[in-house]
């Protein structure tokens, strides 16, 4: 039996990069996993892939798309154990070059979405559930252009503590991990197909490891914060970098 045996897991934004490679390791450890993201056809792919897992199409930024997903979550009737409040959305501007729809776009989906959709778990949260929050390296530093993203991660780091606190009465242990630069399809989307391979050698210039991260490492450290393996973790901040940020 694996550690997550008839549990129930929520990732968002599983179709693809951390949040696929999350579902896929909590599905392999037992979970029956509900993964929603903005495309039917990459979540229908992604099922594939998982195994135990239902797909619930929406957008963690509209609150009836979240409503749909806990609806599903409840028909099954066993709670939720984990919750992996992963989906965000990256664009960069220099503070000369950021316009309010740049602003909403990040804020409203890494700031918001995440709040409404841990809010909106509340009532299905088992005692003893595991919330994980995914922040960022970028929350701690400067880079160029990575302003309202590193924003929006630092607010999701400072989530987790508050939330933390909020919700230990139940047992209810929140925690955030920070990815490093982790080679994922959303990098292309970012910056196109044909400049990606250059950024992320460049990146890894500053990765004490001398390479970026890999989805499936990330969801490792997913995997160690949503069982009792992480009993004694709470309101922390696992950082998954290759050192990026600790050496």
């Amino acid at each position: 039996m694996g550690s997550l045996e008839g549990k129930t897991a929520v990732v968002t934004g599983g179709s693809s990069g951390i949040g696929l490679a999350a579902a896929i390791r909590l599905a392999a450890e037992g979970a029956h996993v509900f993964v929603t993201g903005r495309h039917r056809d990459a979540l229908d792919a992604a099922v594939d892939k998982i195994g135990a897992a239902t797909a619930v199409p929406g957008d963690v930024a509209d609150p009836a798309d979240l409503d749909r997903l806990y609806d599903a979550v409840r028909a099954r009737g066993r709670g939720l154990d984990v919750l992996f409040a992963n989906a965000g959305v990256g664009a960069f501007a220099t503070l000369e070059q950021t316009t309010a729809e740049h602003l909403d776009l990040i804020l409203g989906l890494n700031v918001r979405g995440t709040l409404f959709t841990v809010q909106k778990a509340l009532p299905l949260l088992n005692d003893g559930a595991s919330v994980i929050l995914n922040s960022s390296v970028r929350a701690d530093d400067g880079r160029e252009a990575f302003g309202a993203y590193s924003a929006s991660k630092a607010a999701i780091r400072s989530f987790a503590r508050t939330w933390a606190n909020e919700l230990k009465g139940r047992g209810i242990r929140v925690n955030a991990i920070s990815p490093g630069t982790i080679d994922t399809p959303a990098i292309a989307g970012i910056v196109g197909e044909e400049r990606a391979a250059a950024v992320m050698a460049d990146f890894a210039t500053a990765i004490p490891l001398g390479r970026v991260g890999r989805s499936d490492e990330v969801a490792d450290a997913v995997l160690f914060l949503a069982t009792a393996r992480s009993s004694f973790m709470l309101g922390a901040n696992l950082y998954v970098d290759g050192g990026e940020n600790q050496l």
